[in-house]
């Protein structure tokens, strides 16, 4: 089980605290940046909320480690 495995089931059922958390913390790094980098850090919002709200046991999952070479 990896880290973000373990991570996603402590925080299962408390999606909208974790949101928020999101939000907040996206929200204090454009405002400490004064809004310079506002695109990237909506983009980074939107993509971490995105891998907490992934099911783990889904089928067709992506791999958290790529096949080596």
């Amino acid at each position: 089980m990896s880290m973000l495995d373990k991570l996603k089931s402590m925080l299962k059922g408390h999606e909208s605290q974790v949101d928020k958390g999101i939000d907040r913390a996206g929200d204090m790094a454009d405002e400490t940046t004064r809004g310079k980098y506002q695109e990237q850090i909506d983009t980074a919002q939107q993509k971490a909320k995105d891998q907490l709200r992934r099911d783990p046991e889904a089928p067709g999952r992506e791999q958290d480690n790529p096949p080596q070479a």
